[in-house]
């Protein structure tokens, strides 16, 4: 099943030299892993609802265990103080749905277990 790194990251007006070199050598710590950027800062979009002054990151993996190996990695901590040294942000990785995922279905289960309990 695919899993996703997310990161919501608040990038200073001007970037340090040290976080373009992060992201130059970044997708070389990826490639072993089978991790692809999907959204990479989020230049433009619209938000709906509430803010997002931030800059997303959504990186696909294969699965969740490749995108814990890829950041446990010796080749992604070496880079990581690169960024976190000059951008704070919020990182976490989840679970995609599996082909055919239906959210009736989730619902109807999670109704059963509330009428249950």
């Amino acid at each position: 099943m695919p899993a996703y790194a997310l990161a919501n990251l608040r990038p200073p007006a001007r970037l340090d030299e040290d976080v373009l070199t992060y992201m130059e050598r970044i997708q070389a710590t990826l490639d072993p892993f089978g991790g692809r950027f999907l959204v990479h800062g989020a230049p433009e979009r619209d938000v709906m609802e509430g803010t997002w002054p931030q800059a997303l990151v959504v990186i696909a993996f294969p699965s969740l265990a490749e995108a814990r190996d890829w950041y446990a990695s010796p080749g992604y901590q070496d880079i990581l103080p690169l960024r976190t040294r000059h951008m704070a942000g919020d990182v976490l990785f989840v679970d995609g749905v599996a082909p055919g995922y239906d959210p009736a279905a989730t619902a109807a289960a999670i109704r059963a277990a509330q009428t249950a309990a």
